[in-house]
């Protein structure tokens, strides 16, 4: 019998175990978290993935990748463009356990909905591979139709990189001469002592907002993909929108209030000031057509 209940107690601890261990993967912890600026906005996670977390995202993108496109500017449509010269592939949402648990934990860190994520993008640069400065928010209509402008970008890295391949941003706001970067500058690459950078570490995570507080598009956010010098970059990204980007545009109508606040922004005159996100036309509509006494 005491034996029995021996058996039961090593079996009761392991589950718990293990049902602990399912269930705080997605707790954050905020003493991992370091900010780099605050124009941008932008903070590190260190260790944000795990290494099997890291690992299970290259296994998934090795046998899919595809040359990396860029959003035409005019036209909204995606094109082959030298200014990014990465390969990569989307992964589904909630594809399997472990990326649903990864977006979970950007869900918890980000305090923004996983609805406003779009599907998250694996990356691979290989030696001279880079992105040139650029914003993450759009220039064109047809773009931000769908979920409003990127508000935040969460970049996950998922190898150690031998030399280059940092995040840098070109127009951040300096603190002080010294703080240029996350690292010292004996680790930077020239291209990344050209602003605020972060160097890739497998595991970390950086944060960084397009918009300012009150939805603006930053042109502080500028940033770029320094080129490789030595090894090879893995990382993923979960871009997030404004609002939710798995409704279907135009599926509940052209004449509708597709956010709760729409009234209350109606009658502080966003109908007039914010008209594209408001009102928008007939072939892309607004979020709130209703409320603007379209119909």
């Amino acid at each position: 019998m005491i034996r029995f209940c021996l058996i039961s107690l090593v079996f009761l601890l392991s589950i718990s175990s293990l049902l602990y261990e399912s269930s705080s993967s997605s707790i954050i912890n905020p003493s991992k978290v370091k900010q780099i600026s605050w124009k941008p906005r932008a903070f590190v996670y260190q260790g944000f993935l795990t290494e099997e977390e890291c690992d299970h995202l290259i296994s998934i993108a090795k046998s899919e990748l595809k040359r990396s496109y860029v959003a035409d500017n005019e036209s909204g449509k995606s094109k082959l463009s030298e200014v990014r010269t990465s390969s990569g592939m989307f992964i589904k949402k909630a594809k399997d356990p472990i990326v649903a648990g990864i977006e979970d934990k950007i869900a918890h860190w980000t305090f923004l909905p996983k609805e406003n994520g779009e599907d998250m993008q694996v990356l691979r640069y290989e030696h001279g591979q880079k992105y040139e400065p650029h914003y993450d928010y759009f220039a064109d209509k047809v773009n931000i139709a769908r979920g409003g402008h990127r508000y935040a970008t969460v970049l996950m890295y998922l190898s150690d990189v031998g030399k280059g391949g940092e995040t840098v941003f070109p127009s951040a706001e300096q603190e002080s001469p010294r703080r240029k970067s996350s690292t010292s500058d004996d680790d930077l690459s020239e291209c990344a002592r050209k602003g605020v950078a972060v160097k890739p570490k497998k595991g970390d995570a950086l944060l960084f907002f397009s918009l300012s507080p009150n939805a603006i598009p930053d042109p502080i956010s500028l940033h770029a993909g320094c080129p490789v010098i030595e090894g090879e970059k893995w990382s993923a990204t979960k871009w997030i929108h404004v609002d939710s980007f798995d409704k279907i545009l135009g599926a509940s109508g052209n004449c509708t209030d597709e956010n709760p606040n729409c009234d209350r922004w109606a009658a502080l005159g966003e109908c007039t000031r914010n008209a594209e996100y408001m009102v928008g036309t007939p072939e892309l509509p607004g979020y709130c057509r209703r409320s603007c006494r379209l119909c």
